[in-house]
């Protein structure tokens, strides 16, 4: 069976989600930073809505990033699974935080 082709909606879909997660934001943090609604940007993220050319570059501004950034695909399976390795290890250390935190406010409470 062929390898499905990613549309566009999905390869920004997927760099959105990727470089959100790589400066450690959340959608709610992002979406403040891009001045729109959280909704509108997880409809976004998943494929469900596309941004004007206006709103591409208030996400890649608010990410650091140039906006074409937005649409790279990997050139190879290696860079596929590099960045996926990258966003797994990104959440794992966000979740750890949340975790070190979480424990730390239930110490203090004690």
């Amino acid at each position: 069976m062929p390898e499905q082709m990613l549309g566009i909606r999905d390869v920004l879909a997927q760099n959105l989600k990727i470089n959100r997660r790589s400066c450690g934001l959340t959608q709610e943090k992002l979406a403040e930073k891009a001045g729109i609604s959280a909704h509108y940007l997880a409809m976004v993220e998943v494929g469900r809505k596309f941004p004007t050319p206006e709103m591409l570059d208030r996400l890649a501004g608010a990410l650091g990033i140039e906006t074409y950034k937005l649409f790279e695909m990997p050139a190879a399976p290696e860079d596929a699974l590099r960045l996926l390795r990258q966003d797994i290890v990104t959440e794992i250390e966000q979740l750890v935080v949340k975790a070190i935190k979480e424990t730390l406010a239930g110490v203090r409470k004690d």
